[in-house]
């Protein structure tokens, strides 16, 4: 396999990711505030948006090139074989720590060594008996377009009603 298509599908993927997340920021702006619960923190949430996106945009996409072969063949096939939302579920886990600054110094601070802990992760799940016809249109299933870091299912939120997955 070569590196170009699967690693030019995660840049489109991780672009889209940054672009939905500030496009959510916009559709909960435009919210009626009685939709949202009185613990419901906007500049909270704002910030925690904000730092996804500085994450994509200034530290997995100027560093994509650099994943290596080996970490991309093994996406391929998790990305083939898992099922999206498991690996969504884990990729928001991983994007939580970096916002959250509960990871160490340098240690998700490059594409490589994001999708590499993913992999990581997500190699030892439970075999499913799902599979992909595409790595791209699994990867493009990660997260959902509308309100891809599912904030909306926090209960402080009080917004859920039409929003996210499940």
């Amino acid at each position: 396999m070569t590196k170009t298509p699967i690693l030019q599908e995660i840049k489109d993927f991780l672009k889209r990711l940054s672009i939905t997340i500030e496009l959510d920021q916009r559709r909960v702006d435009g919210l009626p505030l009685e939709r949202f619960s009185p613990e419901y923190s906007q500049m909270m949430w704002r910030d925690w948006r904000r730092h996804h996106r500085d994450f994509i945009d200034k530290k997995l996409l100027p560093t994509a090139d650099a994943i290596s072969p080996a970490v991309l063949n093994e996406l391929t096939e998790i990305a083939l074989a898992c099922e999206p939302t498991r690996i969504g579920d884990v990729m928001l886990g991983l994007f939580a720590e970096v916002a959250s600054g509960s990871c160490s110094d340098g240690e998700l601070e490059s594409a490589e060594q994001f999708f590499a802990r993913l992999v990581k992760q997500l190699r030892d799940a439970p075999v499913s008996n799902f599979r992909q016809v595409g790595s791209q249109a699994a990867i493009m299933q990660w997260l959902p377009i509308v309100d891809p870091l599912l904030i909306s299912r926090d209960p402080e939120c009080g917004y859920r009603q039409g929003v996210g997955r499940g």
